[in-house]
This record gives structure tokens, sequence and C-alpha cells, in this order.
């Protein structure tokens, strides 16, 4: 397996969840930066991207927007390469892996995550999830 970094997006109405993912040399899947963001800030969040590490493709989203956003980032970063990804069960999912990488204290230990809400947007973490779909399979 080669390295390869992406930026997936997680594209909605008023805001986006981006991520930066690489996948290493030997598998491994590894969060480099990660931000919910307002949808009309999405290209300066690109290039913003693009200085903490290179991409080689955009993995959307295929849900709310995504048509509409995908054309401006086609005319903004005509060279880059893009691929759709269904996002089926990715909020849910990014509710999970938020858990994951801030964990519960106090009394939200006691419960469940899964009956639990995070106390901010996961739509970063609906991308690392779209990534993960993309990267893992190939």
């Amino acid at each position: 397996m080669s390295e390869r970094t992406v930026l997936a997006i997680d594209p909605g109405r008023s805001k986006c969840g981006l991520a930066l993912v690489r996948r290493e040399t030997r598998g491994t899947i590894r969060l480099l930066w990660h931000q919910v963001v307002p949808t009309d800030s999405v290209q300066e969040k690109l290039k913003e991207a693009a200085e903490i590490a290179p991409y080689q493709l955009i993995i959307m989203g295929g849900g709310t927007t995504c048509n509409e956003l995908t054309r401006y980032i086609r005319e903004a970063f005509p060279g880059t390469g893009m691929l759709q990804v269904d996002e089926t069960n990715t909020s849910l999912q990014a509710r999970e892996r938020y858990w994951e990488y801030n964990p519960r204290r106090g009394w939200r230990r006691l419960l469940p995550a899964t009956l639990q809400v995070p106390p901010e947007p996961v739509d970063d973490f609906a991308a690392l999830i779209l990534a993960e779909r993309v990267l893992v399979e190939r």
C-alpha cells in the first residue's frame, strides 16, 4: 500500500465538515487536520489544508448541497480530482468517532456513548468517515 493524502468534505447548507486524512504505507489511517466551517468559507479552508499537507483527491459526501459545492470547487481547483461517496449513516458513526477523539469525562462516562449527543457539531468526523471508506477500500 502506498501513502496517500485526501481531503474529505461532508457538505451542508450552512456548514461543512472537513478532514485531511493520510493513509500511511503500512495501511494505518491518520487524521492530520479537521474543522467544521461555514459553507461559504470552504475555498479558503481547502487552501489552508493544502498548506498542511498536499492532497491528491477531494472526497465529497453525496448528500445536501454536494452538487453546488462540487461545481464551486471544480471552478476554484480545476486540476484536483474529486470523488463523490455515499454518506449513509455517517452522522451516527461521526458521533461515535467524536467520543473516541474526545474521551468522556465526569458524569458522561457513566452513560453509554450511544445515548449522548456531542456538545459540538461532528461534521468533521463525518468527513473522516467518508475518507476512511475510500482509503480502506482502495
